[in-house]
């Protein structure tokens, strides 16, 4: 049977789309199921800003009546208008094995871009770069993480074959947890700390951490600024985006550094719970949160999340002396493996520490481009 491409259009395409990957990967060992209730908020016009800013269409593939693949084109006009471009973008890539399916949904969402006057497509890319990104091409024996891509071997080789070519690379390392503090950090720190008006700041409640989310989400913005992809967020962004994680974050696991009294650097980590989503099956209740608690509880497995350092401060040593603060956190609670999240292989400042630290890639992912 020929493939039949539908766009989403009515409440059961949308579940079915939404649905799909937990359907495709359900036996997987190593894929991490997103909360369902994200998944819907995420994929929601009303309740995702991201979407008035933006043009958006969503295709399911059927073969013979059964559901085969999907795809999210996206074209984030805010962007193009900064960076002067004209590109739009795939992502919500999912599908069998099966490259008629591959070559009907890619040409549909290429299709759509042509017809909005764009002339390349990038993927997979979402909104922003603090939606998962890129697609994974070498790991894949490694569970997933939150926010990060987990896919079959058989992705990359379909979109190869339909014209895509490499656009960036982003890797992840893994970093074991010293038993004993690098000498060199030992060294650097107190030398870090004596700069005049200079502290690093770390929380013992989340009372103590509210004041600061707003203020640290505007100091990332204003150092992704550079990074391809990254979308500045609104005042009534931040303030939403505070009220939904500060919830779930441990403040055990949050440095801030700052220069009398301003925010100039900060780090974010969160213990690792995807054993827990992966008995919860993506979904919070009746019983889910009881998995993902659990896994809080017992988890030695920390997970970088987003980390930044105000331009005229880089270069000072503020990324080894929250370095060094993280550390004795883990070892303090006796957290044995870090997880640095996806960083651009052309960040070689951000990787070089990686690996001064004893950082080894142990999963890469590629962000594709073709020229329409």
């Amino acid at each position: 049977m020929a493939i039949e491409i539908r766009e989403v259009r009515s409440r059961k395409d949308k579940l079915e789309f939404i649905r799909l990957p937990y359907l495709l990967y359900q036996r997987h060992p190593n894929w991490l199921p997103p909360i369902f209730s994200d998944e819907k908020k995420f994929y929601d016009p009303e309740r995702n800003t991201a979407f008035s800013v933006s043009d958006t269409i969503r295709f399911l593939a059927f073969r013979d009546g059964k559901v085969t693949g999907r795809i999210m084109g996206v074209i984030h006009h805010p962007f193009n208008r900064d960076h002067q471009e004209k590109t739009g973008r795939f992502c919500s890539f999912d599908l069998e094995e099966d490259g008629e399916t591959a070559q009907a949904l890619l040409s549909a969402v290429e299709t759509w871009c042509r017809g909005k006057g764009m002339d390349q497509v990038i993927g997979p890319f979402a909104f922003s770069d603090k939606d998962p990104q890129g697609m994974l091409i070498s790991g894949f024996g490694h569970r997933g993480i939150l926010t990060a891509p987990y896919n079959f071997p058989y992705y990359p080789e379909l979109v190869a074959a339909n014209g895509y070519e490499k656009m960036v690379d982003l890797v992840e390392y893994l970093i074991p947890v010293p038993d004993e503090m690098p000498e060199l950090y030992k060294k650097l720190t107190p030398r870090i700390l004596s700069h005049p008006g200079l502290r690093c700041v770390e929380f013992r409640s989340k009372k103590e951490l509210k004041p600061y989310i707003v203020p640290v989400l505007k100091l990332m913005c204003e150092t992704f600024s550079e990074i391809y992809g990254s979308v500045v967020l609104s005042e009534q962004e931040m303030k939403k985006l505070a009220a939904e994680y500060l919830p779930v974050l441990d403040p055990d696991f949050i440095k801030v550094v700052e220069v009398d009294g301003d925010p100039v650097a900060f780090i974010l980590g969160m213990p690792d719970i995807g054993p827990g989503l992966q008995k919860a099956r993506g979904r919070l209740f009746p019983f889910g949160f009881l998995h993902i608690l659990r896994e809080l509880k017992k988890t030695r497995y920390l997970v970088l999340f987003l980390g930044g350092i105000r331009k005229s401060y880089q270069g000072k040593g503020l990324d080894v002396l929250m370095g060094t603060r993280m550390i004795e956190t883990c070892q303090r609670r006796g957290y044995k493996e870090i997880n640095s999240h996806l960083e651009l292989e052309t960040n070689v400042k951000v990787r070089a520490e990686m690996e001064r630290a004893g950082g080894e890639i142990y999963k890469t992912y590629r962000i594709y481009r073709k020229t329409l």
